[in-house]
């Protein structure tokens, strides 16, 4: 190994006088025959609330520890040297608000560094090193893991992950280069690249599975079981099986095919302003040959650049709104003001009610009733519903006692009067003024004066849903995005009547069901709708003028949107997204533009071209003949100036009419509801840095303007 030693920290440490240290607390316990395991449990001194992170005293005084330890072993003192963390909580990785503000490229290239030098050193004791993973497990918490010469885990755990490619970096304290050459290079790619996009993480079954842990152990007894078999590796009476260990065959034959596959799905899918997931994909192509320490050198080389560089900026601005703004919503009642929740109606056997339905089950586990205008789509519905638990069973997500019974706390009625004790009811109805308004004054004929109503209406005023109300205080907007399961959002809206009690009870039920939050004011789109209607408003007034459809795309790539306009008008309907657009324009005729072609195409029915996989392959034929005719066609350069002043403009709208409290809310919203990239850190700091909001307003969205993609001009970048 290099000698890392050599090496001054001190800039790193001068940046740390206000680390929350996790230390190394060292016990020694007996094994048999006279051995001794030396087992080091790292504790941050908090609670849970405060996971165990590591920032440069931390991998400081770990570094030390291990060096005080290896004499111990070439004493013979000890046999074999663990490392645990307080109780369910092996570590969360780096300390990112130290990260955040490391201020050079040499800087960097140090904290790489140090990662190595403190967690390498566990390869180097003299004797075998082991690591009990007794719970979270991100970043560098697993690699402190993959540094190790093995590993057990513990079964309750519920999250071990490399999740540093969505932040703007990689793993470079050895997960680039270790985890491939233990798992081989496919199940890499899925820890390091494809879990991280999709916002996934392993459970302790999926590590031991992949070879990441040798053995997992029951929660009540897994320190014991784990020092056990500890001592019978060290007397040489375990043995170690690890068959993902890749192979001759695979380095040579599978492994470039691999990484080429990944690279073609990446740029298809997020396409290539992200810069992260393509750095992990060249570490981890060149994982399959060279020494333990090249590998080390190029993390090196790679992570410094990363931190160094503006997306990681962005990133960490995105990953604080997720991790911290989200859980403290702007302008959110008392908690202790929320209506308990015993019972659920839902108004609607559809597939959007029925996913309320099944969301609203399992996360509560409550009965929960379903309605519609006849016996035969209420059965239609719950069938699905129960189907869904019947694939939940299957893939065990959830036990068998559990499907049966969450299928027995769902039932179906055409009889308004099972709504009675409904404490909680939520319409998914057609999006049309006249019938949400009569579902609802039929309903509150039925249902309790305290009951709360929802309704997910994704563009309709909820106050004038409301007005045939007796109690127009109880309803309060529940937007939901599709799919229901999987989006992180909800847009909780308040109207001038809507009470505290309302909105305290609305937004405990959005953490309940495990989604994330933001109030806003009774407006058209609300927040995610009006600035996408903003983007396909812009995207059809170029069409209709001339612009061919692929300048369009080119010119709102910049922005990092997981798709193109026509390809979010085609997922969400042409139908739907003309009546999206239609709203806009009446609410604001002067800003959002109406497009009879638009029409037209959803009365056509198709948009896009697409292969037999569902691949695009170009645009439809019809298509491409309705919009024909148009006269005045833009380039990509001015109708990217276009959508940033225009984006600009809006949201500055927005913040001035109050619709959310802060800019911040508005990226959150964005990047839970509509898919904006971490890299970008959101639409307000892109706009600052593309001189967008200074052309628009003035002024800046940010002070001082958050770094990343868009500092230099976006298309070039994105061309790079």
């Amino acid at each position: 190994m290099s000698d890392y030693s050599a090496l001054d920290f001190s800039p790193l440490v001068a940046l740390s006088a206000d680390e929350v240290v996790t230390h190394s607390f060292v016990r020694d316990v007996p094994l048999s025959q006279g051995r001794v395991l030396a087992l080091v449990t790292l504790d941050n001194g908090r609670d849970h609330t405060r996971p165990n992170t590591l920032g440069p005293v931390t991998l400081l005084e770990f570094a030390a520890t291990m060096d005080a330890l290896k004499l111990r072993a070439a004493r013979g003192d000890i046999h074999g040297v663990a490392v645990t963390g307080k109780p369910f909580i092996l570590a969360a990785g780096a300390d990112l608000s130290k990260v955040s503000e490391i201020p050079s490229l040499a800087t960097g290239k140090l904290l790489a560094q140090l990662g190595h030098h403190a967690l390498g050193k566990q390869s180097e004791l003299g004797v075998p090193s082991f690591v009990f993973i007794n719970g979270l497990a991100l970043g560098g918490g697993l690699e402190i893991a993959l540094n190790a010469d093995y590993r057990t885990v513990d079964a309750s755990v519920p999250a071990i992950a490399l999740p540093e490619v969505s932040l703007g970096l990689i793993p470079g304290w050895g997960g680039s280069y270790l985890l491939p050459n233990l798992v081989g290079i496919e199940n890499a790619l899925t820890v390091i690249i494809e879990n991280p996009l999709k916002n996934r993480v392993l459970k302790a079954s999926g590590a031991l599975e992949l070879g990441i842990a040798d053995v997992v152990f029951a929660s009540a007894t897994f320190l014991e079981s784990s020092i056990r078999w500890a001592d019978r590796v060290i007397a040489g009476t375990e043995t170690v099986a690890r068959p993902n260990v890749p192979g001759k065959i695979e380095r040579l034959v599978k492994w470039d095919v691999a990484v080429g596959i990944a690279r073609r799905m990446l740029e298809s899918r997020i396409g290539t302003i992200a810069t992260s997931p393509y750095v992990a994909l060249d570490l981890l192509k060149a994982a399959k040959s060279g020494s333990r320490q090249e590998g080390f050198e190029r993390e090196d080389d790679s992570l410094a650049g990363l931190i160094s560089g503006d997306q990681l900026q962005a990133s960490i601005y995105a990953f604080n709104l997720v991790q911290k703004r989200a859980k403290r919503p702007a302008g959110a009642p008392e908690k202790a003001l929320a209506r308990p929740i015993t019972k659920v109606g839902v108004i609607g056997a559809g597939l959007m009610a029925s996913q309320f339905a099944l969301l609203f089950v399992r996360r509560l586990r409550v009965p929960v009733v379903i309605t519609d205008l006849d016996q035969a789509r209420v059965d239609k519905g719950v069938a699905y519903i129960h189907a869904e638990i019947l694939a939940l069973e299957t893939r065990k997500r959830i036990t068998s006692d559990e499907a049966n019974r969450l299928r027995a706390l769902v039932t179906g009625t055409t009889d308004k009067a099972q709504f009675a004790d409904a404490d909680w009811v939520i319409e998914a109805v057609f999006e049309e003024l006249g019938v949400k308004q009569d579902v609802f004054a039929e309903i509150e004929k039925h249902i309790a004066p305290d009951a709360i109503l929802a309704t997910n209406t994704s563009s309709l005023s909820v106050e004038q849903i409301g007005a045939k109300l007796a109690h127009p205080e109880r309803l309060v907007g529940f937007h939901f995005f599709n799919p229901v399961a999987v989006m992180p959002l909800i847009e909780v809206v308040n109207t001038p009547q809507t009470n505290d009690v309302t909105l305290s009870t609305a937004m405990v039920v959005a953490g309940k069901l495990k989604k994330n939050a933001v109030i806003t004011r009774d407006t058209p789109g609300f927040v995610v709708n009006r600035i996408l209607a903003k983007v396909l408003g812009e995207a059809m007034h170029a069409v209709d003028t001339g612009t061919p459809f692929d300048v369009v795309s080119e010119a709102i790539a910049p922005f990092g949107l997981p798709m193109t306009p026509f390809e979010l008008l085609e997922l969400v309907g042409l139908k739907v997204g003309a009546h999206v657009l239609d709203t806009h324009h009446a609410a604001f005729p002067d800003r959002f533009f109406e497009s009879e072609n638009l029409h037209k195409l959803a009365e056509h029915g198709k948009l896009l071209e697409r292969d037999a996989k569902g691949k695009i392959k170009g645009y439809d034929k019809g298509a491409l003949k309705i919009v024909a005719g148009g006269t005045t066609p833009m380039t990509a350069t001015a109708l990217q100036r276009r959508f940033e002043d225009g984006l600009a403009d809006e949201i500055k709208r927005m913040l001035d009419d109050d619709v959310v409290h802060a800019a911040e809310d508005i990226d959150l919203c964005m990047i839970l509801g509509a898919g904006y990239p971490f890299q970008m850190g959101g639409v307000t700091p892109y706009l600052d840095r593309v001189g967008a909001s200074e052309r628009v307003f003035g002024g800046t969205f940010h002070t001082p303007p958050i770094r990343g993609v868009g500092a230099v001009p976006a298309l070039a970048n994105a061309a790079e």
